[in-house]
């Protein structure tokens, strides 16, 4: 007889500050397949038990988690959320010993269950282990938004823990569709999606993806494997190619923005890493030189400190495409934008004049440059479009590479709530937040 595999539980973090969205996306996550729906803390902080209470008295058949966090007065908490119609209810694994004994007598007393999270432990193994002494009903491995942001796997956090206990186990923290699926195979009873649902355009379709890959309970292993082949430089370059300036501009707190530089053409597309060029009034050999130095998919840089010069043109551009540079970006003059346009090569300046000037040979390669009011060094990020070009620092590329990608899946989400009859204002329910005083 074929044995049948125990389902798995899909939880779906409802982390938005508005409780309206919160049902509508918590409708449309059930339908795609969702047991469970979690206040999540952002909730919960905006809108108290009260959000508890609502979604249990919207969804009576499906177990509510309270993401409540909680550090201290574990008997109380548990019992107001138990109260409220929670069925789970979270405590921090950095809470004290005393702290989360009391928070499992209270949970026994009102008949729910005690979710550990181990986020932030200095060591997730062991306190896992204690955290299964002590009479929790789950422990939660889970990798922080911001922790996500620069990298941390939580499936290999995960491997660890279930080698080590015997409590279900829940796993949180980025999970997507394949991530699901490896979490399952990794030992995980209950797996916890956020954003990938929640931001989506379309939730009760995501929400039927990550449900099909949870109980296949198999991943696309050459799948996996492209992915750990793929290098840094590669998974950030895509990321922003998924995403636009405004969305980079927005994850940078409105940082990184340079100030008028705009593309010579529209509809362009340029991510690479800058090579930096400092030239002179009208003096075009650097610039030129750069193309001998740059290598391909990036791009050349240029503080050229004129508006009256151009120290750009249709020859130079050439060079580049024949050698697969990705663009160039000028703090100042260009020329020949028709063929330049024609050619279709990323070029963007702040002027553009008829004139070229001479090459003199001044000016130094790889420096340190300000383009556009930012400063700009060899090996940081350039993205440009339509809207104009951000620079990203190197050393935080991928981390503003991934919020960018949160700020995009946001929007997505918004954009979709807005097609369906609400303005922008009763969306984000702009009054009710506004600031006082």
């Amino acid at each position: 007889m074929e044995e049948t595999k125990e389902r798995k539980i899909l939880q779906v973090a409802l982390d938005v500050l508005e409780l309206e969205r919160a049902i509508e996306i918590g409708k449309e996550s059930v339908e795609g397949g969702a047991d469970w729906l979690e206040v999540g803390t952002p909730l919960i902080k905006s809108e108290g038990m009260n959000a508890v209470r609502t979604l249990k008295d919207a969804f009576p058949e499906v177990n509510i988690v309270a993401d409540m966090k909680t550090m201290d007065t574990g008997a109380i908490e548990m019992e107001m959320a138990a109260k409220s119609g929670a069925s789970v209810v979270s405590i921090l694994a950095v809470a004290d010993n005393a702290v989360i004994e009391e928070a499992v007598k209270s949970a026994r007393k009102y008949g729910v269950a005690v979710m550990a999270d181990i986020m932030n432990t200095e060591d997730p193994v062991r306190r896992a282990k204690e955290l299964e002494e002590l009479g929790v009903d789950y422990v939660c491995v889970h990798v922080g938004i911001d922790q996500q942001m620069r990298g941390m796997d939580v499936l290999s956090l995960l491997e660890n823990v279930s080698a080590a206990i015997s409590t279900p186990l829940a796993v949180a923290g980025g999970v997507d569709t394949e991530m699901a699926s490896e979490a399952v195979n990794l030992g995980a009873d209950v797996i916890i999606v956020g954003g990938n649902i929640t931001r989506s355009a379309k939730v009760r379709d995501s929400t039927i993806k990550i449900r099909e890959s949870m109980d296949l309970g198999t991943v696309e292993k050459e799948y996996l494997k492209g992915a750990k082949k793929r290098t840094l430089d590669a998974r950030i370059f895509e990321l922003f190619m998924q995403v636009s300036t405004p969305n980079i501009s927005d994850a940078m707190h409105r940082k990184g923005v340079m100030q008028g530089i705009k593309p010579v053409f529209d509809d362009i597309k340029l991510v690479g890493r800058a090579v930096t060029v400092q030239t002179f009034e009208g003096d075009w050999a650097k610039p030129v030189e750069a193309t001998d130095v740059a290598k391909r998919g990036e791009v050349i840089v240029v503080y050229a400190g004129s508006k009256d010069v151009a120290i750009w043109g249709e020859l130079a551009s050439w060079s580049c495409r024949q050698k697969g540079i990705a663009g160039v970006v000028i703090d100042g003059a260009v020329r020949d934008i028709a063929e330049i346009r024609r050619m279709r090569f990323p070029v963007f300046a702040k002027y553009v004049v008829p004139n070229a000037g001479e090459p003199k040979g001044l000016g130094e390669l790889n420096a340190e440059i300000e383009c556009g009011g930012q400063e700009v060094n060899t090996g940081d990020w350039i993205i440009g479009d339509n809207n104009g070009v951000v620079v990203v620092p190197k050393g935080h590329a991928y981390e503003i590479a991934r919020r960018a990608k949160e700020v995009w899946k946001n929007e997505e989400r918004i954009r979709e709530e807005i097609k369906s009859g609400k303005t922008l204002s009763q969306v984000l329910d702009l009054y009710k937040w506004e600031k006082r005083g």
